[in-house]
Order: structure tokens, then C-alpha cells, then sequence
């Protein structure tokens, strides 16, 4: 048998992440407590899941990965990597409560973009951050990893993070919006968020200090940056105060309602979406270029497209119907036109969280109103346990952490 080659970008299909998952759970789940804040390099990442960008596009489920090891171990023995899956859903309901944090960052970002042009100063340290080409060996490595695999261990995105704000000075919301472009689980709230939280927004005054030391000793003395990174900076500060509001409420689709299904990047999984019947097609959109106005990384919009592309082989499959992939930054029109021509007056997708999805379903939405064309989203049951409680730290979830997975079905109360 030929050996895995370790650079070798994941496949972006189900049967994949479902193999990853399994791996994980055999040979590194049991150590993954006290292994998983070493960053080995981009060889070997053998102490950490690397299912995130199976996640992201929802090729595989949190409810899927949380049944799996809880039936190997029990949840106290692995109570680490369960919470790291409901981090990326603390992120998720919080933005969901404050969208106006995702809208600020959009906008923050585009006059960023636009800055490079007419800022010198600002363009040349940006280059030099996004070359590599810094000076600061650790860094470098990890610009060059992340362009050339998508992935970065979830510690050097934390030093990664906090060396652009902090010794670099460069805005953070060119950072998130670089990460955004590059990384194939880019999620608009867990890296918005976390680069908000390095930088000291997210949790007000605690800012997130890249240390020498820290680097040193977590990537086995790979890198040990002495002298090259700030010793000490006070953490980013904002005048608006972003305060909670309510989540969207649930939408529900007639029994006997004929429907077009559309799969999106945000929820690759349609096979097991509760539905009613089968949809008259399945329509899959992808609009990665909307994650920003500057160029998206070419293994981010491969993998994207493939998430999409499998989600429609599966739907092919499951329903028996016909499927069509498109890409375009008009939404509107495509599902106007597909609506008209397989004759249904209602779109049925997944709920689309904060971010670029949403917001081009939002358009949508206004616009095929004017037509009689209603477009549905369906909220997974997971997401709506857990939303309601990430309105404030991630405390108030983790403490509800048992109760969530029992009314899942995954955990026997106390």
C-alpha cells in the first residue's frame, strides 16, 4: 500500500471526512488532551482532528462527530475535544445574536482593500506579511503553509494572529479577511471571532500576546523567535458596543408543497435534512468569490466547489432528481430562472449562518418575493439547541454542554 502523502490536500466528499473521523477516533482521540496544542508542522498534524473543513462545509455533521467519540469514550475522558466542536458553535450563535459584528468587519475590510492602494506604507507591510517575506521565521512558515495546504494548526493561527496585530501592526481585519481567503474550513464566525479574540475585542481588555517561549516549546523548538516579537501591547479597543439580539425564527415547509432544494457551501449534507418528500431538483450555487473583494486561494475555491458538487451527487442519489451546479454572483436570477423553468414556487435550503451566504440569500429572499417565489431555510436541530446559548462567554455554553447532548440522544443525564 502507498504511503499517504502528508502535504496532500483533503478531499472535499463525504466518504472522506466519514474516513477521517475514523482514523481520528482509532488512533488519536485517547491523547489528544495532552497533544493537542503542539503544532508539528505541516507534516504532521496527527495530534489534532484536521476535520475542520469537513465541518465547515457540513460534509460531515457536529451531531455525527460528537455520536462517534462519545461511543468510544466517555464524555468526561474526552471532554477537551468535545468542547473544541461546540467552540466553533459558540461562534456561530454568538454572531447569529450580533450580525452588525460580521457587517462592521465587511465593510472595515473593503476600505482596508481599497487603503492598499493608496497607503504605501500600509501595502508594503502587507505584502511583506503575505509573502512570507517578514523576517520572522515562524511566521513565514506558517504564510507559506497556509497557501500552500489551507490549514494551519489552530495554535499558530493564535500566533499567527496576534504577530500581524500586535509586532506587525497591521489591521486585523486584513488578517481575518487573509485567513478568510486561504484557509478551506474559512468560517465567518469562528475566524472573525477568534481574530476579535486574540486582538482583545471579542473578550473586552484580554488581548492574546505571542510569546517566544510559547512558540519554542509547542513546536518542539522548531522556531524560537527571541527578539522579534512585542513584548508588550495593550489590546484593540472599539467605540461601538454590539449587543444581543434575537436569532431568526424557525421556518417550516407544507406537507404537500412542491420545492426546489438548494445546497450552498454552508450545509453540504441535504440527504439528511428533514424534509417533506422529495424536491421537484436540487440546484447547487457557489459564490466563493464573495468572501472578499480581494482574489480567493485557489485550494479554497477548489474545495468549496467540490463540497457543493458532492452534496449534489448525494442528492442525485437520495431523491432520484435532476441536479445542476452553477457558479455566479447572481443568485437572484439563477434561482428565478430555475424556479420558473421546473415549475415550483418555493426554494427550500439550509439555514445559512452569518456571512457571505446569508447575505446573498437575503437578496435573494427580497427579490423572488416580487415573483410569488418563497425561499425556506431549514434550521438543523443541533444549531437550534445550541444558539440560544452563546449570547455571552463561552462558559454559559460549556456549562449546558450534558444537556444539549441529551437531547440529542448522545448522553444519559446525570
Amino acid at each position: 500500500m502507498p504511503t499517504p502523502d502528508p502535504n496532500a490536500l483533503p478531499t472535499p466528499r463525504r466518504d472522506a471526512a466519514h474516513q477521517q473521523l475514523a482514523a481520528f477516533v482509532a488512533h488519536s482521540l485517547p491523547r489528544y488532551a495532552e497533544s493537542r496544542n503542539y503544532d508539528c508542522g505541516p507534516e504532521d498534524h496527527a495530534n489534532v482532528s484536521t476535520l475542520s473543513p469537513f465541518l465547515r462545509h457540513r460534509l460531515l455533521l457536529e451531531q455525527e462527530v460528537l455520536q462517534s467519540v462519545l461511543a468510544e469514550h466517555s464524555l468526561s475522558a474526552i471532554e477537551k475535544f468535545v468542547q473544541e466542536v461546540f467552540w466553533r458553535s459558540y461562534f456561530k450563535g454568538w454572531l447569529e445574536h450580533r450580525p452588525e459584528v460580521w457587517t462592521d468587519y465587511r465593510e472595515t475590510t473593503a476600505l482596508l482593500a481599497t487603503t492598499l492602494d493608496d497607503d504605501p506604507e500600509l501595502y508594503e507591510k502587507y505584502q511583506a506579511a503575505t509573502a512570507g517575506q517578514t523576517g520572522i521565521d515562524c511566521f513565514d512558515a506558517w504564510t507559506r503553509e497556509l497557501e500552500h495546504t489551507g490549514y494551519l494548526h489552530n495554535h499558530a493561527r493564535m500566533w499567527f494572529a496576534s504577530i500581524w496585530i500586535f509586532t506587525l501592526g497591521l489591521p486585523w481585519q486584513l488578517g481575518a479577511d487573509y485567513f478568510y481567503r486561504h484557509l478551506l474550513d474559512g468560517d465567518p464566525a469562528s475566524n472573525t471571532l477568534s481574530w476579535r479574540w486574540v486582538g482583545g475585542l471579542h473578550t473586552k481588555g484580554k488581548r492574546y500576546l505571542a510569546t517566544s517561549q510559547n512558540i519554542a516549546h509547542y513546536t518542539n523548538n522548531r522556531f524560537n523567535p527571541v527578539g522579534q516579537l512585542a513584548t508588550d501591547a495593550p489590546p484593540l479597543t472599539e467605540t461601538r458596543e454590539f449587543l444581543a439580539g434575537k436569532i431568526p425564527e424557525l421556518q417550516s415547509l407544507r406537507d404537500d408543497e412542491p420545492y426546489g432544494l438548494l445546497i450552498t457551501e454552508e450545509d453540504c449534507c441535504p440527504e439528511t435534512l428533514l424534509l417533506q418528500g422529495a424536491p421537484v431538483s436540487v440546484l447547487g450555487l457557489v459564490a466563493h468569490g464573495r468572501r472578499s473583494p480581494l482574489p480567493v486561494g485557489e485550494h479554497t475555491s477548489d474545495f468549496t466547489r467540490g463540497a457543493v458538487a458532492d452534496g449534489l451527487t448525494r442528492a442525485a442519489l437520495r431523491f432520484a432528481v435532476d441536479t445542476q451546479l452553477v457558479e455566479s454572483s447572481d443568485w437572484t436570477t439563477v434561482l428565478n430562472d430555475w424556479a420558473t423553468q421546473k415549475g415550483v414556487n418555493t426554494i427550500v435550503t439550509s439555514y445559512a449562518p452569518v456571512g457571505p451566504v446569508a447575505e446573498m440569500v437575503a437578496d435573494a429572499h427580497a427579490s423572488l418575493r416580487s415573483h410569488n417565489i418563497q425561499l425556506l431555510q431549514i434550521r438543523r436541530r443541533y444549531d437550534t439547541l445550541v444558539w440560544p446559548h452563546a449570547t455571552r462567554g463561552f462558559f454559559k455554553l460549556k456549562k449546558q454542554i450534558p444537556g444539549v447532548l441529551h437531547e440529542l440522544g448522545l448522553q444519559e443525564p446525570d
